[in-house]
């Protein structure tokens, strides 16, 4: 599978991790790596560094995400996002919304 989930209850930090291509095909299952977390101002950590390739729909994935995120009072991170996959974030104007960790 190309995505990696690990909840770290200590850091109230849920780290996911995307593996090369972040596109529709993984739409259900990134869903699913997040929608059961419902502890209040959890960290969502969205490691990039291994994503080749992303798309529009992750893009959208990114935004339920951080929707999903708010509801706890919590935050989205987006870290070490590949050059590719950081240029994308950058014409979206995704630094705007999101922390983003170089």
């Amino acid at each position: 599978m190309a995505i990696k989930v690990n909840l770290s209850k200590e850091d109230n930090q849920l780290l996911i991790r995307i593996e090369e291509r972040f596109d529709f095909s993984l739409h259900q299952a990134f869903r699913d790596a997040y929608i059961n977390v419902k502890t209040s101002n959890t960290e969502f950590v969205l490691d990039l560094s291994s994503t080749s390739y992303m798309d529009s729909s992750a893009l959208g994935m990114i935004l339920l995400l951080k929707d999903h995120a708010e509801v706890l009072s919590g935050k989205v991170t987006i870290r070490k996002p590949s050059d590719t996959v950081n240029k994308i974030l950058e014409i979206a104007q995704f630094h705007r919304l999101l922390k983003i960790e170089y």
